[in-house]
C-alpha cells in the first residue's frame, strides 16, 4: 500500500527522520555525532550510517567529514527539531493518557513517521486542552479502564 503523499512532511523518509533525531540527540548529549555512535544508536552497520551520511550531506541536512564526524547544517539542524518535537509531543500526549512507557515508547516509534501534519496538530490541541482541565483528563483516563 503505497504511503499517504503527506506521510512524510519532514524528512522525506522514515529512515532519514531517524537519521536526523539520532544526530540531533548526541549533538545534545555528547557534543558531537560519529559514525559508530549513530550505528549503535540505530542498531545498524557503520556503512549503512557512512552511505546515508553521505546522502544526507549531498542533501545539504549535514556536513561529513571522514573521520571528523557530522555536524547538521541549519537546514538539518531545523528538521531534526521539528522531527524531535513531533516525537515529543506524542510521546506526551500517551504519557497524559496514563499509558506505559514501554507502549508509549513502542507505539511512537511506529507512528511519528506516518502521523499526517493536521493529526499531529488536533493532538497538540488536545494535549494542550487536557493539561488545562485536569477534571476531564481524569474522565478520559477513566473511560479508557
Amino acid at each position: 500500500m503505497p504511503a499517504h503523499p503527506s506521510a512524510f512532511p519532514l524528512g522525506k523518509s522514515p529512515a532519514v527522520e531517524d537519521y536526523l533525531e539520532r544526530i540531533l540527540e548526541l549533538m545534545n548529549t555528547k557534543g558531537y555525532a560519529r559514525v559508530v555512535d549513530i550505528a549503535q544508536g540505530l542498531k545498524i552497520s557503520q556503512a549503512s550510517v557512512t552511505n546515508m551520511v553521505q546522502r544526507l550531506d549531498a542533501q545539504g541536512l549535514l556536513k561529513y567529514e571522514k573521520y571528523r564526524g557530522i555536524a547538521l547544517t541549519a537546514a538539518g539542524e531545523e528538521l531534526a527539531q521539528n522531527i524531535t518535537r513531533r516525537h515529543q509531543l506524542l510521546t506526551d500526549f500517551f504519557k497524559l493518557l496514563g499509558l506505559a512507557d514501554d507502549l508509549i515508547y513502542h507505539d511512537v516509534e511506529g507512528m511519528e513517521h506516518h502521523i499526517s501534519p493536521p493529526t499531529l496538530r488536533a493532538i497538540e490541541v488536545l494535549t494542550h486542552q487536557l493539561k488545562r482541565q485536569p477534571a476531564l483528563l481524569v474522565k478520559v483516563r477513566k473511560e479508557m479502564e
